[in-house]
């Protein structure tokens, strides 16, 4: 699987288009697909890992481990957990980048305070959802649980 193929992948995941990927990391647009004809540059590579948080080497295809804490973070998920986590964290990302969202001392969140905040959030939002899981009664869950 290529770069383009993990990168679709991964928006999948997250329940974004690709082309929203492009547009919250400042990229052309089709910049993504061309990466099937041209090596992209390092620093894209790394655009896309830091927003995914996942390794170099897992969006290369060198490991199959997208990074230590992060596959240990999603077992037990199906597809559609996964998906609505990836939902959830876009609406919180949005909230807080929107002009009118979140402020310290009167200030935007910086791009590193919004990246912590977001890694915090998306810890919760994954522990509540197991924590969920495990206190719903089977006779309650959706049978795609």
């Amino acid at each position: 699987m290529g770069i383009t193929e993990k990168v679709k992948e991964l928006c999948l995941n997250r329940g974004i288009s690709v082309s929203k990927l492009e547009e919250e990391l400042e990229f052309g647009q089709n910049t993504i697909y061309q990466w099937k004809k041209r090596t992209p540059s390092v620093e894209r590579v790394q655009k896309v890992a830091d927003y995914f948080n996942v390794s170099i080497d897992f969006l290369l295809g060198r490991t199959n481990q997208m990074n230590n804490n992060l596959s240990k973070d999603t077992e037990g998920f199906t597809e559609k957990d996964r998906k609505d986590i990836g939902k959830r964290m876009e609406e919180i990302r949005k909230d807080l980048t929107d002009t009118d969202g979140l402020m310290f001392s009167g200030e935007p969140l910086s791009v590193e305070a919004l990246d912590s905040l977001m890694d915090a959030m998306e810890y919760i939002e994954k522990h509540t959802q197991k924590v969920n899981k495990k206190n719903i009664p089977k006779k309650y869950r959706k049978e795609s649980e």
